[in-house]
């Protein structure tokens, strides 16, 4: 069973990708997740950053989904992070 998780951009949260119903990028460019469940919580995964040259693609919550598909298949335990021009996964041990 693929077990696929999620860090927050400091690295400071982890979210099982099975838990995340939406990914939404909002206006100022943080990337948010909406957990299942009754209370619906929604985890800020990638916060705006104020540096300009630090360019984040428009489309980052659309990578992320793309990313957790790809590895749904896979043997083994992922954690997905943020780096600044896309989504990388790495393997976890189990």
């Amino acid at each position: 069973m693929t077990d696929v998780w999620v860090a927050n951009d400091e690295g400071t949260e982890l979210i099982r990708a099975r838990d995340i119903t939406v990914a939404n990028l909002d206006y100022n460019g943080n990337v948010k997740v909406r957990l299942a469940g009754a209370d619906g919580v929604v985890v800020t995964v990638v916060a705006h950053r104020a540096h300009h040259e630090e360019h984040r693609p428009g489309d980052l919550h659309r990578q992320l989904v793309r990313v957790i598909t790809g590895l749904s298949d896979a043997a083994g335990a992922f954690l997905v992070h943020d780096e600044t021009r896309g989504w990388q996964w790495v393997t976890e041990p189990l």
